[in-house]
């Protein structure tokens, strides 16, 4: 190993997470967020861009890597019978998580799994049994085979936020019992389980709902931080 080879690996190794924002930003909307964290916070990219290094589901099936995106996509023949999941290999409890999704196709929703763990269904063994955070099309939380809707959106504010079929900046903040959700600057959702006992420790989900007829969903960004702090970084006055 040359010595300005080692230099550049130690530079990258204590790069501040300003410094990490200012190379990145270029990258996408995740990314510059980065400057926006709490000094406390050190963000991980769940997602590096070029492969499933960290996640497991129906990969190559049902999802895939295209530009830099993960794209969750069926069609008639493949169709999932149940909602499927790609899900992270590492379980979270407390976390931050910043990232982009776009419905592409359909008019179903997708949305983030998280508290849960990865149960079969219908023959497929990435369903997922937990809390979900719904977009777009129906937005809320979701409790997956124990309660059904815990959360609808109130007065449409999410829906007037979100966007139906194009690039949604968000954000979710879950700590200990309570989840806030942000889509593009706006807080569209802050709600507190009154069964602290059902919010675990578990995987974080990507949604592909069972639909019959042909979807597609993206997602990129995927910036989490553990053991956040209680303020959101996204919100715009």
């Amino acid at each position: 190993m040359t010595r300005t080879f080692a230099l550049a690996i130690c530079m990258a190794a204590i790069m501040s997470p300003a410094a990490l924002a200012g190379e990145q930003a270029k990258k996408g909307w995740s990314q510059s967020q980065v400057t926006k964290l709490p000094k406390s916070e050190k963000p991980v990219m769940l997602f590096n861009g070029k492969d499933f290094t960290g996640w497991q589901g129906q990969i190559d099936k049902l999802f895939t890597i295209e530009k830099g995106e993960i794209v969750a996509r069926n069609n008639k023949k493949n169709a999932p019978a149940a909602s499927t999941y790609l899900v992270t290999k590492k379980k979270y409890r407390n976390f931050r998580l910043i990232f982009e999704s776009k419905l592409v196709t359909s008019e179903m929703h997708s949305g983030i799994a998280l508290w849960g763990k990865t149960v079969e269904k219908k023959g497929d063994a990435f369903s997922y049994k937990g809390h979900l955070v719904m977009y777009p099309s129906g937005y809320g939380f979701y409790d997956l085979y124990r309660r059904n809707s815990v959360y609808r959106d109130k007065g449409g504010v999410a829906k007037k936020a979100g966007k139906q079929h194009d690039w949604n900046r968000m954000e979710i903040l879950a700590i200990g019992n309570r989840i806030r959700h942000v889509i593009n600057g706006k807080l569209v959702a802050d709600w507190s389980d009154p069964k602290p006992e059902l919010c675990g420790t578990g995987p974080i989900g990507l949604q592909l709902h069972s639909n019959k007829a042909p979807q597609e969903v993206r997602f990129r960004g995927l910036i989490l931080t553990e053991n956040p702090e209680a303020s959101l970084v996204t919100v715009e006055d």
